[in-house]
This record gives structure tokens, sequence and C-alpha cells, in this order.
């Protein structure tokens, strides 16, 4: 398969994905966060129930980010 003709229906799935929201130099609202402030590692991921809500992904991964520095597996 050609590159461009990949790009384009990766594309493609993107905008089925996120929608056809195109916002251009607009500010991110600001939001509440999803994750408790105490929440915990084993809180989160000790067992496989899956989470009440979802969590942005920026959100998580500021998170595991924070986590990983105290627990000096990220440098």
């Amino acid at each position: 398969m050609d590159k461009s003709v990949g790009l384009h229906l990766w594309n493609q799935s993107r905008e089925q994905w996120i929608g056809h929201k195109k916002l251009v130099n607009q500010p991110q609202q600001l939001r509440e966060p999803k994750l408790n402030w105490n929440a915990t590692y084993d809180s989160l991921f000790g067992s496989n129930k899956l989470f009440p809500m979802s969590i942005p992904l920026a959100e998580m991964v500021d998170f595991l980010m924070d986590f990983w520095e105290l627990e000096g597996l990220y440098d």
C-alpha cells in the first residue's frame, strides 16, 4: 500500500475517533480533575475493575509520572 493511502486512511479513522471538532487556537477549558487527589497506584490499578468514569489521558499521564518519580522509576 502506498504511504499516502495509508496516511489518508489513518486520518479518516482519526477524524471518526475524535469527531469533527476543529478547535484551532482556542484555549482548553479548565475542568475538575477526574482522579481523586489522594488516589494511590494500588487503588487505581490494584484490581481489574473498570474505572467508574473515563479519565483524560493527560491526567493519567501526570498521575503516572508523579508516581514513577516518587518511586525512582523515572528520571
